[in-house]
């Protein structure tokens, strides 16, 4: 067995998947998102198949709210799985 493989089945024995799931949303958000929406970006949180994301610029959430579709597809393509639903700008 390889290393990847050893490490992918300790953590699936231990239930370890939704914890490294929310930290590969938060990763992810910020890398498709770039740095300018990052800084902007106060809270990150995967809840079910909901994410919620806390902005601090209204204007930006406004316009990121057209566009809710396209992230999710990004988001999800970026994880390598459908683990996000809907997406709730706050």
């Amino acid at each position: 067995m390889s290393l990847g493989d050893v490490l992918k089945e300790f953590v699936s024995k231990n239930n370890l998947e939704k914890g490294l799931d929310k930290v590969h949303v938060r990763d992810a958000w910020n890398q498709q998102m770039g740095p300018a929406i990052q800084k902007y970006t106060t809270a990150i949180k995967l809840q079910g198949t909901t994410l919620y994301v806390q902005l601090s610029s209204s204007v930006l959430r406004e316009e990121l709210s057209y566009g809710k579709e396209k992230i999710v597809k990004m988001l999800n393509e970026e994880l390598g799985k459908e683990l996000i639903e809907k997406l709730v700008l706050r």
